[in-house]
């Protein structure tokens, strides 16, 4: 991969400011595309300017100075043959002063502006010119940037690599075939210096054919890239469970409720993949309350039936515990009716240590064939007799690094189950999840009643307070979450110390209880336990409370400043109640003076239940990187292409993925050394 070096134009201070933008080779920095361009191609008479125009005239400097009054300023007119225009600068170098000096002829580019003397401009770009000075015939890219890297200098590295670089197709023709696209060569060149004609709004929108060229050859790229390592994956050896005969029969006989046909159909999914000899990566996604963990249980017993232990983190203590809690309820059911030992340890950093220390025992002697718990599980001292299948809640909490060394416990690989209740929109599924197999559990279980989502002002609080006396007063129990633990100035929201102190005095016949994520471990827990027992009333939380709790019991929740949090984070929130039969409100305090982003998110979440409707008007409104979590770390990310305006071309990159891999091998190194600096960092997990 030819290196910036190797431009010998290039001083080393350029090499080293770009660096920092993170372009290290040739075909990084060609790859380094504009975010705007300006025109410069034409000069524009001083007597045609138009307000609201960026323009550019040329004309001698007839007049400057630098006033104090009403504040300071470098104020210079410039004179054509048609007229004056007055150049502002309220902030100036030495520099500049000269360069605005009487006399002076100057080629500025700015916006047009009312000003105190007629149209002005404020802060223009300015350059001195000669009569040889030629207008450019291009328009004029604008890159981005870091400190001490300049406009010019950026251009004149590209200038130069376009001259040295390599821009031959790197996959075969057919592979565009019928997708109407220009060669990469022309594209590149039109992208760096479009014609003067072209069209301004569609460059900028990235929509012309030449954008769309470069965005189908980068998710073609990350496409390839993933499908390569979910290939190399299959070569690796893991134990090939067989189905279970005997544990998870005689479970589903003993719940009180029967499994959805979502949830039969992703048991099956993920059985099959434990019975394959390379190890399972399957990622379960389901909406809040769907019936995750039962599914995850079935494919537990599943290892533990056939002589494997099963590893289960979750990103909480509060969740760790209440995974232990269902599994031991399910797992003593078996081992009355069956007779079968099957013991569970847990694992969170509140432990004593002669609790942790026996519980690292059972694990290491094989005695406890599940082992729940908390990011402790994947720490040095963990050792487990024969680990074949790891579990991971909520797996877009946890790092790259932090699920691998989960993973490095099993000999052979264990196989990886991973779960979610933020459902992922198709798009984000297809390009950034390309490596994994996806299963959906697209159905909530029987029973469940829906919960009603209510828009209130922060003026109501009154009404709001007197609803939830009411509601714990008959028997229920209720959530007050507020989005900050310590208070802000810059946000002035109310804290959890504060609401819990204010409703401790508002409700006196109320037990309220406090559980926010600066409290120890131990402290969190048994709060969390008094609340689950009905022993509390009212919680007032952080969203700490946002993944996993499950108390059937509570069915009112408000939400304060919902206006500040995202869509993916108010639907995990208003999932921890509607767990019951009884009817279950979920209450969004707003602070009046709301920006159109938040009324477009409080709207998404009024109008719906849907978590994958909510969570594609998220993608729409905040980007992918609320679902990544520390997933990026390794995934080939998308600079060009953007997954809502290129989907058409997400599709076909996915389609044609795995065949060129199979009929194109050195085709395919080539693009990805083209695409991804990084191409032999594969995604690891």
């Amino acid at each position: 991969m030819n290196t910036l070096s190797e431009i010998k134009a290039l001083s080393k201070p350029l090499i080293s400011n770009l660096n920092k933008l993170g372009i290290n080779t040739i075909q990084g920095l060609l790859l380094h595309l504009p975010l705007r361009y300006i025109d410069e191609t034409r000069i524009t008479a001083i007597r045609d300017l138009r307000l609201g125009d960026d323009v550019q005239c040329e004309g001698e400097i007839v007049h400057a100075e630098v006033t104090y009054k009403p504040r300071k300023a470098l104020i210079a007119r410039l004179q054509d043959a048609s007229g004056q225009l007055t150049l502002r600068f309220l902030h100036f170098y030495p520099s500049q002063i000269a360069q605005l000096a009487v006399g002076k002829y100057l080629r500025v580019y700015g916006e047009i502006r009312h000003g105190f003397f007629g149209y002005e401009m404020v802060h223009p770009q300015c350059k001195n010119v000669g009569e040889s000075t030629q207008v450019a015939e291009t328009l004029t890219p604008i890159y981005p940037t870091t400190a001490g890297l300049t406009q010019p200098n950026i251009r004149k590295a590209i200038a130069l690599a376009l001259k040295v670089a390599d821009l031959a197709e790197t996959l075969p023709l057919q592979a565009y075939k019928g997708m109407n696209l220009p060669a990469f060569k022309p594209s590149i060149h039109a992208l760096h210096s479009p014609a003067p004609d072209a069209n301004l709004s569609a460059l900028e929108s990235r929509s012309t054919a030449e954008w769309r060229r470069l965005a189908f050859d980068e998710l073609l790229a990350q496409q390839l890239s993933m499908r390569k390592h979910y290939i190399k994956r299959r070569s690796i050896d893991a134990p090939a469970i067989a189905a279970s005969h005997q544990l998870a029969p005689q479970l589903l006989n003993n719940l009180a409720f029967n499994l959805t046909h979502a949830q039969q159909k992703v048991v099956a999914e993920i059985s099959h993949d434990l019975m394959q000899a390379h190890p399972m990566q399957r990622l379960l996604q389901g909406d809040v309350g769907s019936g995750k963990t039962i599914v995850a249980c079935m494919a537990a017993l599943q290892a533990i039936e056939h002589g494997w232990q099963v590893a289960l983190m979750a990103p909480t203590e509060i969740l760790a515990e209440q995974h232990f809690k269902k599994f031991e309820t399910w797992l003593k059911s078996l081992n009355i009716h069956i007779a079968w030992n099957i013991n569970i340890a847990l694992l969170s950093g509140s432990q004593s240590k002669k609790e942790r220390e026996a519980a690292l025992a059972d694990i290491a002697s094989g005695h406890a064939q599940l082992a729940v718990g908390t990011h402790a599980l994947f720490q040095e001292a963990v050792n487990f007799k024969k680990l074949g299948l790891a579990i991971i809640d909520e797996q877009h909490r946890f790092g790259v690094q932090q699920r691998l060394a989960l993973r490095k416990k099993g000999e052979p690989e264990p196989h990886q189950l991973m779960m979610t209740a933020t459902p992922i929109p198709r798009t984000l599924s297809m390009s950034y999840f390309a490596d994994l197999d996806v299963s959906v559990i697209d159905e909530l279980p029987p029973g469940r009643t829906p919960i009603v989502t209510k828009l209130v002002s922060d003026e109501r609080r009154d009404e709001i307070l007197q609803r939830v006396r009411e509601a714990c007063m008959a028997g229920s129990q209720a959530y007050w979450v507020c989005p900050l633990i310590e208070e802000s100035e810059a946000l002035q929201l109310q804290t959890a110390n504060d609401t819990f102190a204010h409703m401790q005095a508002t409700f006196p016949e109320l037990k309220v209880g406090l559980v926010h994520g600066r409290m120890k471990p131990a402290e969190k827990q048994a709060v969390m336990q008094e609340f689950s027992a009905g022993e509390i009333q009212l919680l007032v939380a952080t969203t700490v409370i946002e993944v996993g709790v499950d108390v059937p019991n509570a069915s009112l929740m408000i939400i304060e400043h919902a206006e500040r949090m995202g869509l993916s984070q108010l639907h995990q929130l208003r999932g921890r109640v509607g767990r019951g039969s009884a009817k279950s409100t979920c209450i969004l305090l707003y602070q009046n003076k709301l920006s159109e982003a938040a009324r477009a998110r409080l709207k998404v979440i009024y109008e719906n239940t849907d978590g994958f409707l909510i969570a594609q008007a998220d993608l729409q409104l905040r980007g992918p990187g609320e679902f990544l979590g520390t997933r990026q770390s390794g995934v080939p990310m998308l600079k060009i292409a953007d997954l809502e305006r290129d989907a058409d071309l997400l599709e076909v990159a996915k389609n044609m993925a795995d065949s060129l891999i199979k009929e194109y091998p050195k085709a395919v190194e080539a693009h990805l050394a083209r695409w991804m600096s990084h191409a032999g960092e594969l995604v690891k997990v």
